[in-house]
C-alpha cells in the first residue's frame, strides 16, 4: 500500500502543478477551435469569396438570355474650304464653310434563338456554382481535419508531459534514496551519478516535449489564422468512436465525400458543353429596334439642313454553311472531355474506396493497439511499484529499477499514441465520407 502511495501522492502534487499553471490560461475546446477556423481561416474565407463569385455569375444576362440596350450619341463638326462645279457648269465657293452632324439614340439587339446554346450556357453557370459550393465543403473539411488533429496532438502531447514529469518524479526520489544510502554507506558513489545522470536524461526528455507542445500551440493558432503568442490550453482526453463500420462510411461517401461530388458536377459540365457546342449547328435570329435622332447642317450644298427621327426595327439571320470543319472538330473534343469525365469518375471511386479499406483497417489495428497498451500499461505500473519498493529496501540494483521505470513510461508513451493514432484513423474516415462530426 505505501508503494502505490508514493508514486500517486507525487504525480498528484504534478497534476495540481499543472493545473495551476494552466488556470491562467483559456481552455479552448474542440467545438470552438472548429468554430474560429471556419471565421478565420484563409483558405476558408477565400474559398467562400469564390463561391459567391459563382453565385453572382447564375445570370441570365451573362448566358445571352436577356436583350442588350445602348444609348449611343455621335456628333462631327468641320470647317472646310468647298469648291463646287454643278452640273451646268455653274461654280460655287465658299471658305470656312461649316458642317455640322448629330445622332443620337436607343437601340435594342436581342438574340431570340442560337439554337438553345444559350440555356445550355445558364445551366453550366448554375453547375459551376455547385462545384463552388462542393470546393467550399472540401475546403471546410481539410481545414477542420487539420484542427482537429492539431487539437488532438496537443491532448497526446499533454499526456505526454504528465508522464514524462511523473518519470521526473521518480528518477528525483531514487536520487535521494541514492544519497541517503551512499551516506549510510549502502550504496557507492557510481550509484548517486548514475541516478543523477538519469534525472538529467529525463529533464532533457521534458524540456524537448514541452518545446514540441508549444511550437504545436503556434500551429494551431496559425491554422486558426490568430495570434500565434495566444497561450491557451486544451482538454485531457480524446474521445474515439468505437462504432464505424465500413459499409456505412462507404455509402457515406458516396453521397457526400466533396472531390467525388466535384467530378459528378464537372461530368454534368462536360455534357452540357456538347450541348452548347452543338447548338451552333443551328441558325442564330436576333431582333432589333431603336429610336434614332438626326440634325445635319451644311453651308453650301441643296440641303443645308436636315432633321430626323424615328423607330428603326428588324431581324438577322445567319447560319455557318463551312467553317473549315471546326464545328465537327469541336463537338469531337467535347465528346472526348465527356468520355474523360466519366473516367475520372470511376477513378475517383476506385481512389475512395481504396482510401477508405485502407483508413478502416489503420482504425481496427490502432483500436487493437489501445487495449494492447492499456493493459500492457497496468502490467509496467504494477511492476514499477514492486521495483520501487524493493529499490528502496536495496534488494534490487539500479540498472533493474531503471529499466522498470522506463518500461512504465514508455507504456504510457505508447498508450497516449496509440489512441492519438486512433484518432487520426477517425477522423480521416470521416473525412473521407463527407461527415466530420465533431
Amino acid at each position: 500500500m505505501k508503494r502505490h502511495r508514493f508514486l500517486s501522492i507525487h504525480i498528484s502534487v504534478f497534476l495540481m502543478c499543472f493545473n495551476l499553471h494552466m488556470k491562467g490560461q483559456e481552455l479552448l475546446t474542440l467545438e470552438e477551435a472548429v468554430q474560429v477556423a471556419l471565421e478565420n481561416n484563409y483558405e476558408i474565407r477565400l474559398a467562400t469569396n469564390d463561391l459567391k463569385i459563382d453565385e453572382t455569375s447564375v445570370s441570365p444576362g451573362l448566358a445571352g438570355m436577356l436583350p442588350r440596350v445602348v444609348a449611343s450619341a455621335t456628333k462631327n463638326n468641320s470647317t472646310q474650304n468647298i469648291s463646287q462645279v454643278r452640273s451646268d457648269g455653274t461654280l460655287r465657293e465658299l471658305d470656312n464653310a461649316r458642317n455640322n452632324n448629330l445622332n443620337y439614340g436607343v437601340n435594342l439587339d436581342w438574340t431570340i434563338f442560337d439554337g438553345l446554346s444559350m440555356f445550355a450556357r445558364y445551366d453550366q453557370l448554375k453547375e459551376l456554382e455547385k462545384l463552388g459550393e462542393a470546393e467550399l465543403q472540401s475546403t471546410i473539411l481539410n481545414r477542420v481535419s487539420d484542427v482537429m488533429n492539431v487539437y488532438f496532438d496537443l491532448v497526446q502531447q499533454q499526456q505526454q508531459l504528465i508522464a514524462l514529469d511523473s518519470s521526473l518524479v521518480i528518477s528525483q526520489q531514487r536520487v535521494e534514496l541514492a544519497d541517503n544510502r551512499f551516506s549510510i554507506g549502502k550504496a557507492s558513489k557510481l550509484e548517486v551519478l548514475n541516478a543523477q545522470v538519469d534525472l538529467n536524461t529525463d529533464r532533457t526528455l521534458y524540456i524537448r516535449q514541452n518545446e514540441l507542445f508549444a511550437n504545436t500551440k503556434i500551429r494551431l493558432n496559425e491554422i486558426l489564422a490568430r495570434d500565434t503568442k495566444i497561450d491557451f490550453k486544451v482538454e485531457d482526453e480524446m474521445l474515439i468512436s468505437e462504432n464505424l463500420l465500413l459499409a456505412d462510411l462507404e455509402r457515406l461517401a458516396q453521397e457526400q465525400n466533396p472531390e467525388l461530388q466535384m467530378q459528378l458536377i464537372n461530368k454534368r459540365i462536360a455534357e452540357l458543353e456538347l450541348k452548347e457546342i452543338k447548338g451552333n449547328r443551328f441558325p442564330v435570329i436576333s431582333a432589333n429596334t431603336g429610336y434614332n435622332f438626326s440634325e445635319s447642317e451644311n453651308s453650301l450644298g441643296f440641303t443645308t439642313q436636315n432633321n430626323a427621327q424615328g423607330w428603326n426595327y428588324g431581324f438577322t439571320a445567319s447560319i455557318d454553311i463551312f467553317n473549315g470543319s471546326n464545328q465537327n472538330r469541336n463537338e469531337k473534343i467535347a465528346k472526348i472531355q465527356l468520355e474523360n469525365s466519366t473516367i475520372a469518375i470511376e477513378q475517383q471511386t476506385q481512389t475512395l474506396k481504396s482510401q477508405l479499406a485502407s483508413a478502416f483497417q489503420t482504425y481496427l489495428s490502432n483500436m487493437s493497439l489501445i487495449e494492447l497498451e492499456t493493459n500492457n500499461e497496468e502490467i509496467a505500473k504494477e511492476n514499477l511499484d514492486i521495483t520501487l519498493a524493493k529499490y528502496r529496501i536495496g534488494t534490487i540494483p539500479t540498472i533493474e529499477f531503471r529499466t522498470a521505470q522506463l518500461n512504465y513510461i514508455n507504456a504510457q508513451l505508447r498508450l497516449s499514441n496509440a489512441k492519438y493514432e486512433a484518432k487520426l484513423s477517425e477522423i480521416a474516415l470521416k473525412q473521407l465520407a463527407g461527415n466530420l462530426s465533431l
